[in-house]
């Protein structure tokens, strides 16, 4: 519970000390630039966030389309077995 209450403390103090800082010209400055920076940060890790997400869409396009291939050449194969085993069971009952 300790930690808890020095955790809002430490808050309170930060939202003070950074609303005396942002009042002085030099500190408002400080802050743009942090902001700027975080700003910065912040776009960049959601442009290779992006960049991933699309890499593996990519992937598993490719690998849709395999299994798509693959499950129609099963099939195929499997249409082309059947028709054999018709063609056998008919050339027997002859």
């Amino acid at each position: 519970m300790k930690s808890v209450v020095w955790f809002v403390l430490g808050l309170a103090g930060g939202f003070v000390a950074a609303h005396l800082v942002n009042k002085d010209p030099r500190g408002h400055e400080v802050l743009a630039e942090v902001d700027a920076r975080i700003t910065e940060f912040t776009d960049r890790i959601g442009e290779a966030y992006r960049a991933q997400e699309a890499k593996i869409d990519g992937i598993a396009a490719d690998v849709k389309d395999a299994a798509a291939g693959a499950f129609d050449a099963a099939k195929d194969a499997a249409a082309d077995a059947v028709e054999a085993a018709r063609d056998t069971a008919a050339k027997l009952a002859d």
